[in-house]
């Protein structure tokens, strides 16, 4: 690691309700990779938009390459050399890769748009990165690990000097993680000073070489990554130990009814003659690798995405799901994997969202009964621990892991007794992802049932009692959690 280039001291800032950040401090070297880690309202996204001009800080100091630095705007900071890679990428999928890259910056020909100079510079740009993507295809026509690399290389095009990156990973193929540490450890080697949000705790021990932990707002520490283990992280982030065991045996009755059974669905390209049975109670895990028709599976039964054939029972009755109203109706849920883009409104408060699919329950008349509403969401407040100043709190200004349990809560006071989850904890801290366990488990022991998607072979391993495989939109397995190993799940994970 070479000089420090980054040095944010005492840095402060409230919303209305809540202390967001208590004098935190993070120091940042040229040549290294520096993980920020925290659970979700930590404030860590809260202390990078401070750093980028999003936010304005109320006290402290930052110091960049050596002088005093308060940038007004993002614009500002990317000029200087400080820029961000979002977890949530900000494309336009009707643009050509380098339309997007110099969006706002373009090459002029005269009055006109060089597209080929811009061509030209992308290529650079790309061939500095090691990658291969042509700079003339359209934007929304790449993988999702691709997108990330242009993200990457529009920052280099600021000639960054401190690039964070907000959970690069979260969407990404494990080849395409491979890819894209390949990327950091070059940028690293470049000098760059890198900052690194996941909460991915393999990840950090591989890719990182200092950990800042935050709690609540506050500073907890820096630890040398190769001298820390994953307990000692976990226990600065959270304050107690998390267990992480698999599950050794089915928690269902052999008896237990069958309350969901699907037969030879089909719908577009991705769900190929699945069939396969829900029981009371019980959590069935649906694992596979990206693009293997999990989530199109659910969104089929869910009446999201037509359905071209198949047959649906619920409780022995055949149903006919054509929109989500008729699976609501019918006592299912979906939690979203895009929970902004399906499971929210983030600009409605946390009870409003609460009740939203429960709404004729809170109807006084014409006007909704605005203390009944106020008192079923204080209820799902106290019970799923969500951190929110109040019940008419901005579902926007929440973390992901609290927005996540909002969602739960919308079902929860639906009172689904079938529940979608479709990769529950993505983008959700080791604590809050203990506290979705410990919920699953409590309403599969009430009696409620749960279809659990999930990309983490250590998520599927640990909640499931059974798992269903899928590969490129066939079910290739069905395995008892007794049987269940890396090894079997993986190999049916790539049959052909």
């Amino acid at each position: 690691m070479g000089d420090v280039i980054l040095t944010m001291k005492g840095i402060d800032k409230s919303f209305p309700g809540v202390h967001a950040l208590d004098h935190v401090d993070l120091e940042v070297r040229k040549g290294e990779v520096h993980a920020l880690m925290g659970e979700n309202g930590a404030g860590k996204s809260t202390l990078m938009k401070v750093l980028t001009g999003i936010y304005t800080k109320d006290a402290g100091t930052i110091t960049y390459e050596g002088r005093e630095v308060e940038f007004h705007n993002p614009r500002e900071a990317q000029s200087a050399g400080i820029v961000i890679v979002h977890q949530e990428l900000n494309m336009m999928n009707h643009l050509t890769v380098a339309q997007n890259i110099f969006i706002g910056r373009e090459f002029m020909k005269g009055k006109l748009i060089d597209d080929q100079k811009m061509n030209d510079e992308a290529r650079k740009l790309f061939d500095q990165l090691g990658i291969s993507i042509d700079p003339a295809e359209k934007m929304g026509n790449l993988t999702v690990g691709k997108q990330q690399m242009c993200e990457i290389a529009k920052a280099i095009s600021h000639e960054a000097k401190v690039i964070i990156f907000d959970e690069p990973s979260a969407a990404l193929t494990e080849a395409e993680i491979e890819e894209l540490f390949k990327i950091i450890r070059d940028l690293r080697a470049k000098q760059l000073g890198i900052v690194y949000i996941s909460h991915r705790m393999d990840e950090i021990k591989v890719i990182t070489d200092r950990v800042t932990v935050m709690r609540d707002g506050g500073y907890v520490g820096t630890l040398i990554t190769e001298n820390c283990t994953k307990d000692d992280i976990i226990n600065m982030m959270v304050g107690r130990v998390i267990y992480e065991d698999p599950k050794t045996h089915s928690m269902v009755a052999p008896d237990a009814p069958v309350v969901l059974k699907v037969e030879h669905l089909n719908a577009g390209k991705m769900v190929k003659d699945v069939s396969f049975e829900l029981r009371k109670g019980e959590i069935l895990g649906f694992s596979g690798l990206m693009g293997a028709g999990r989530t199109e599976t659910a969104r089929a039964l869910f009446g999201a995405d037509p359905k071209e054939s198949g047959d649906i029972y619920v409780n022995g009755t055949k149903v006919e799901i054509r929109s989500p109203q008729d699976a609501v109706r019918h006592g299912i849920g979906y939690l979203s994997e895009d929970r902004k883009r399906y499971g929210i409104v983030v600009g409605k408060t946390v009870a409003e969202n609460s009740t939203m699919a429960s709404l004729k329950d809170f109807l006084k008349g014409i006007f909704i009964d605005k203390r009944k509403e106020n008192d079923v969401t204080q209820k799902y407040i106290d019970r799923l621990q969500t951190k929110t100043p109040g019940v008419d709190q901005l579902v926007v200004n929440l973390s992901g892991g609290n927005q996540q349990k909002v969602v739960v809560a919308k079902w929860l006071v639906r009172n689904c007794d079938i529940l979608i989850f479709d990769e529950p904890t993505r983008g959700i801290d080791v604590g809050a992802k203990s506290e979705i366990y410990h919920l699953m488990n409590e309403l599969a022991a009430e009696g409620k049932s749960i279809i659990m998607i999930s990309s983490e072979m250590t998520e599927i391993l640990r909640m499931s009692d059974r798992i269903v495989v899928m590969c490129e939109g066939r079910k290739t397995a069905e395995i008892d959690i007794a049987e269940a190993t890396q090894e079997n799940i993986m190999h049916a994970a790539t049959l052909r």
